[in-house]
């Protein structure tokens, strides 16, 4: 609903400092709407993110309104991902990684990496009637499938219990995991099945 308005505003004003100020309006009126109604702040400003994102981007904002708006969020979330990242690192700094955690982290990023082939495999099998993928589509989107600071950021915001250390280990080991070697080859797994 907040995104169909704010189409319609945006649609309607060609001032891009306005326009701006619209989309930060969505992202904290949508949050604080969908918190009222008991529903989820986050992906009601998703949800209106890619309504304004998609449709309202070409049909209703100027080139000039699209540069800036991009060049806004672009450097918003720069500066969250720091400061969510630097959270993060001061985070390990007081956390205990015992050997049982850490195994218990290497069980679980081959576990991760099936679940992933079978999220994404099974609705492209399913679709490939309807559609046509490129190929290997399915060993690119798993491997490509990168966690990082969400899935960090929701184990850290547990609260205290028995099992609170060990899901903090593990998030942190399928993360490191991720970034440094699904993130570090995906390129090269891509360029390669290209060929």
């Amino acid at each position: 609903m907040i995104g169909i308005i704010a189409y319609w505003m945006l649609k309607s004003i060609d001032n891009y400092q306005v326009e701006l100020f619209i989309t930060l309006a969505v992202v904290t009126g949508g949050f604080a709407l969908a918190d009222a109604l008991h529903l989820s702040g986050p992906i009601a400003v998703v949800v209106a993110g890619l309504l304004v994102g998609n449709h309202g981007r070409f049909l209703a904002m100027s080139d000039t309104t699209r540069e800036h708006i991009d060049d806004f969020w672009e450097l918003v979330d720069e500066i969250l991902n720091a400061i969510l990242f630097v959270l993060i690192g001061m985070e390990v700094l007081v956390l205990t990684f015992s050997g049982r955690f850490l195994l218990a982290g290497i069980i679980m990023i081959p576990i991760a990496l099936v679940v992933r082939f079978l999220s994404v495999g099974l609705p492209v099998l399913l679709l490939r009637r309807f559609r046509d993928f490129a190929p290997n589509i399915i060993k690119i989107l798993t491997w490509g499938g990168l966690r990082g600071g969400i899935s960090v950021a929701m184990a850290l915001s547990l609260p205290d219990g028995p099992s609170r250390d060990v899901l903090i280990a593990v998030t942190y080991s399928v993360v490191v995991f991720s970034i440094l070697v699904q993130g570090m080859t995906v390129e090269r797994l891509v360029r390669g099945k290209k060929r």
